[in-house]
């Protein structure tokens, strides 16, 4: 049968190869029988791993071999044959296409292994079944030692992030899933006590708005038309929908968290934790109550932290549409409004400027440098406001607030919606008067006219009350930043709210100083920088929120007869772990006096329950078991876009109410964006549910995921023409391991992903190239096979079997360091390269020879045992990355005699061993694949294809043996080889050879005798020549230069013996051409 060669180029070296091809034959069951229809290889990564059933144009050559392996389908699968030429066909084999994989696994049993390997990797076929078991059998519990205590090698503990219940997983969630499970795995193969904790967020403000967005587009109702008993108990039905959705995400991702600590942040345990952890930062003097000046957001109804507004950049005036308006409405932003206020008694007149003109109707005062002496006579005066009737504006000097270089040197002062003028306000004992109702409309204190007026309404409805009155001067471009709410698109209002104050100060000075002592790492290390700036810029946290779904507040205002109750008095308030403990409490401080008990209507913050989590999660406030065993926890692992909404909350409530970090470790990953750069967006239509990637999807069932969410038609137009761009055929199926490998590829340093869908399919392909290298091994493993009792060498290996087993322990080493240093990318590139280019590319094909059973039985044995360690070891490495397809994998290779592993999840990770360890094996095969090489581009370069007769020329004693031994396996990974032989003199070269030298000691000569213009190459040999002796000139010059370093001499020495091999060997083959002229 004729060879069909493959170029495949690696990192080291060019090889031929071959291909097995399969057909497919008819089966009563689910599973498939394989017929091999010619010679097998691993090593055509791009057309073989696509295969799920052989090519025209390959059974067309192979026919011969297929009729002949047809006939033998009923008898199960055949061995490959010897090599020869195949006879056309005239008639196609007719290939029966694979019935649909469905899953018969009982739910929690084993998949059954007996059933023949089909013809290709499928992702849905592979992935089936092992979950369920992998959790039935209770793989995923933390392993304790027979007293209860913990592994002696010590605990890895990761809280998982809890994703919010507001809807499914997006990729992101994959990224975080794919990471932490992945070190989640290898600390258990490791023999750690592994825990890896679920659970879920109630997400408070975002849950609520999806909800209330559902509620209106289905029902076209508010909560209101609910009310709050009501409208909680839809949330709860959302909140129960989503988190089986959100669970049943995370098993296909593969993530083996111990389900049954799963906990969510308004479970009654963790409800208790909320309210002792309020209760003791309330004792502690930690929380406090104060009016100040928060984010509002008028279209949520609440306050929002700084941390949940977004800066949407505008580079001047830009007309914007508003939630809650019209949306043909627009409103310009990105301007500046100049106008002038009149001084008392007088007709002069001052001007001031505002990027909004509404707040105006809210100014106490303005303000000038003490130093500009165009103000210094309106020291001390007033300015009359001309809309709101007797409020006389003072100007103040105020050298903090004022620019005298800027504008005009005066500045209006609104205390109560300006976040600089607040503190202004307070310097000078300002008024602070509040324009704003809690819905967006204009108060009574704005004045008569504006009264009830939405904001932006009476924006223009200023500016015009301001032309008319004479007062408007001018309006320019004025590039700046609006704030915007992250969750509804809102612009952000300053307003005055009393609400709950977490003192931050203090929290984060002791944060800097523990995470400084080394109690806490953060990684990548780019990011300690931020960490320390944010902390040393620590802000005063509020916690309250005007929502119905949440934490409420255990804080009760007391109303005590006869006195006046100031509810933004943290004096008039008490708290509670319950009603029994507020009311003690009250009484206490009523002192006799009768009294009402009133609890706070607003819930806590969403980061003050979730912030708690790494404790909340082991029991605490209880001291439990697994708080003491599990925390703190080894790893806090999340996209580094939280580290301040979240992380920074964590280690405040551990340092505060544990005394410890919550975690050793803080590992930030980066943002996933789509393949444009762009952040990913639902309106954009770029946001990929994880499951999409596993299983693919059609472009049209993307189209039809856009009708089930809250987007308006409009929008889902946009999505739908973005999907339609993107993914013009769909998302193609890629599978889970695919997916993981490739998220955790992406993984660098940067704080961007970039991800492109193909380069996961690409991966999936990868996957198929396992399969093959199993099924492969099936055949060389027959069915007397017995692995050797350890991995340990017998002594007996060749070159190439201690090459592969020193790559291994190579790839061993690598993969832990990678894994340890966090470094997700150089580990996956690790694996990949060894089983891609070292095992599959080189060691498959080189051991073909010595595992046929033309092979004597000793090198035939410790081929297959060798090829057995990579396999099992190979497995064991990538499993961590791909849990799936190893699983299925390693479950079909035999257990060495003493080996009780039921799961690869369980078996022990791969070490480096110093006895694996063979530089000399690598050297050496090192030179195999170079004179591979060599010969190869001489047969290229000489248009030979078939028929290759090659010479290695060695003349090193020790090197000449080496080469004899591996002579076969040089044969075998060149190209139309017909003959290999290894030489020791020149004197033993047949006439008609072309050769190229490999180094000093080692030259591959090519026949080509016959092949040739001789004229043409004796000339190209000369220019050759030329060339070579010019290079020695040039380093005999150098090297005889005064003060030449030692190692440049060194080095010049080598090349100048190379130089003269290269020489000889050129001059010795243009006199063999010229003699055959």
């Amino acid at each position: 049968m004729k060879k069909k060669g493959h170029l495949v180029k690696s990192r080291l070296f060019t090889l031929s190869t071959t291909r097995l091809f399969f057909r497919r034959i008819p089966s009563y069951r689910i599973h498939h029988t394989f017929v091999p229809i010619k010679q097998f290889s691993m090593s055509d990564p791009v057309e073989q791993q696509e295969q799920e059933g052989p090519s025209k144009s390959a059974l067309k050559k192979a026919a011969k071999a297929a009729e002949k392996a047809a006939k033998a389908a009923a008898k199960g699968p055949v061995k490959p044959r010897g090599e020869g030429k195949a006879k056309e066909q005239k008639e196609k084999p007719k290939v029966v296409e694979e019935a649909p994989f469905v899953n018969t696994t009982p739910k929690g049993e084993k998949k059954d292994m007996t059933i023949p390997m089909s013809t290709g990797y499928n992702p849905t076929a592979v992935e089936a079944a092992w979950y369920d078991w992998w959790e039935k059998e209770g793989m995923f519990k933390p392993k304790m030692e027979a007293d209860g205590s913990v592994s002696p090698k010590g605990t890895f503990v990761v809280p998982f992030p809890p994703p919010n219940v507001t809807g499914a997983l997006h990729i992101g969630h994959a990224l975080t899933v794919s990471i932490q499970d992945t070190l989640v795995r290898w600390n258990r193969m490791k023999g750690l006590t592994v825990l890896y904790a679920p659970g879920y967020d109630h997400a408070g403000i975002s849950t609520q708005s999806v909800v209330e967005k559902r509620l209106w587009k289905d029902e076209k109702l508010t909560k209101h038309d609910l009310g709050r008993e009501k409208f909680l108990e839809k949330v709860w039905t959302w909140k129960d929908e989503y988190q089986i959705k959100i669970s049943n995400q995370l098993r296909r991702l593969g993530a083996s968290f111990e389900w049954e600590r799963v906990a969510f942040t308004l479970s009654d345990t963790h409800s208790k934790a909320v309210n002792e952890a309020f209760c003791k930062f309330f004792e502690d003097g930690l929380i406090y109550r104060e009016n100040r000046l928060v984010n509002w957001c008028v279209r949520l109804n609440t306050t929002l932290s700084n941390l949940e507004v977004d800066q949407k950049t505008l580079t001047g005036r830009t007309m914007l549409s508003v939630p809650g308006y019209d949306p043909k409405e627009k409103f310009e932003f990105g301007a500046i409004t100049s106008f002038a206020y009149v001084i008392e008694g007088s007709d002069e007149r001052i001007i001031v400027a505002t990027t909004r003109p509404e707040t105006m109707l809210g100014d106490t005062a303005i303000a000038v440098h003490p130093d500009d002496p165009r103000y210094t006579h309106l020291h001390g005066k007033f300015a009359i406001h001309p809309f709101v009737a007797n409020r006389k504006i003072p100007i103040v000097t105020d050298a903090i607030t004022v620019d005298m270089a800027f504008g005009t040197g005066a500045v209006k002062i609104t205390p109560a919606h300006d976040h600089n003028d607040y503190e202004c306000g307070k310097r000078h004992n300002l008024e602070f008067i509040n324009i704003l109702n809690d819905d967006g409309t204009l108060n009574a204190n704005a004045g008569e006219k504006f009264n009830g007026m939405k904001r932006f309404h009476a924006r223009v409805a200023v500016i015009d009350a301001l032309k008319e009155q004479g007062f408007y001067i001018e309006t320019k471009d004025n590039p700046m930043s609006i704030p915007v709410c992250s969750k509804s698109g809102d612009l952000i209002e300053a307003i005055m709210k009393p609400q709950w104050w977490v003192n931050c100060q203090p929290l984060a000075a002791e944060s800097i100083k523990r995470t400084r002592a080394g109690e806490m790492v953060v990684n990548p290390k780019s990011n300690e920088a931020d960490w320390y700036r944010w902390m040393e810029n620590m802000q005063d946290w509020c916690i309250s929120r005007q929502l119905w779904w949440g934490h409420r507040c255990p804080a009760y205002l007391v109303h005590i007869e006869g006195q006046t109750t100031d509810a933004a008095n943290t004096q008039h308030w008490v708290v509670g772990r319950t009603i029994e403990e507020a009311t003690a409490r009250a009484d206490k401080l009523a002192n006799g006096r009768k009294y009402t008990l009133a609890q706070d209507d607003d819930v806590l913050d969403t980061w003050f329950s979730s912030g708690l989590w790494p404790f909340a999660i082991m029991g605490w406030p209880e001291k439990t078991d697994d708080l003491k065993n599990f925390y703190p926890a080894t790893l806090l692992e999340t996209g580094w876009d939280i580290i301040f909404f979240w992380v920074a909350r964590m280690v405040f409530f551990g340092i505060q109410l544990t005394d410890q970090m919550p975690f050793k470790e803080v590992f930030l990953h980066a943002m996933i964006r789509d393949a444009h750069g762009r952040k990913m967006s639902k309106s954009l239509g770029n946001v990929i549910d994880p499951l999409d990637v596993m299983q693919g999807c059609a472009l049209e069932d993307l189209h039809k995921q856009l009708l089930a969410g809250n987007l308006d038609d409009k929008e889902i137009a946009k999505a739908k023409a973005g999907q339609a761009k993107d993914y013009p055929k769909g998302i193609p199926q890629c599978g889970t391991d695919a997916l993981r490998f490739a998220l955790c590829a992406y993984s660098g340093v940067g704080r961007d992903i970039n991800l492109d869908i193909l380069r996961v399919e690409g991966y999936r392909k990868f996957c198929n190239k396992l399969w093959n290298a199993i099924r492969f091994a099936m055949l060389k493993l027959d069915a007397g096979f017995v692995p050797a009792s350890t991995s340990k060498r017998s002594g007996k290996e060749s070159v190439v079997e201690r090459w592969i087993l020193h790559k291994l322990n190579i790839a061993s080493a690598d993969v832990n360091k990678h894994f340890t240093d966090r470094s997700f990318m150089s580990a996956t590139t690790a694996i990949h390269n060894f089983w891609l280019y070292e095992f599959c590319d080189v060691y498959i094909e080189a051991s073909k020879s010595m595992t046929d059973e033309k092979a004597s039985p000793e090198v035939r044995a410790s081929a297959q045992q060798t090829l057995y360690t990579c396999l099992d070891e190979g497995l064991r490495l990538l499993h961590p990355f791909m849990p799936y397809v190893t699983e299925e994998l390693w479950q079909r290779l035999p257990r060495r005699p003493a080996d009780k592993t039921v799961s690869v999840s369980l078996a022990q990770f791969p070490e480096e061993s110093a006895d694996a360890a063979d530089p000399q094996a690598e050297a050496d095969f090192d030179l195999v694949f170079s004179c591979t090489k060599a010969a190869r581009s001489l047969a290229s370069t000489y248009n030979i294809q078939s028929g290759l007769q090659v010479f290695v020329q060695v003349s090193e004693p020790r090197l000449n043996e080496m080469f004899q031994s591996q002579i076969t396996v040089l044969s075998s990974l060149t190209k139309g080889c017909k003959s290999a032989e290894v030489i020791s003199k020149v004197e033993e070269l047949p006439e008609g050879c072309a050769s190229e030298l490999v180094n000093a000691e080692v030259t591959v000569h090519l026949m080509v005798r016959g092949k040739v213009d001789l004229d043409a190459e004796v000339q190209k040999l000369q220019k050759k020549i030329e060339i070579a002796k010019t290079s020695q000139e040039k380093t005999v010059a150098l090297s005889q230069k005064p003060n030449i370093p030692a190692e440049v001499l060194a080095n010049n020495a080598d090349k100048l013996k190379l130089l003269d091999a290269e020489i000889e060997t050129l001059t010795r083959s243009m006199e063999m051409f010229t003699a055959l002229k």
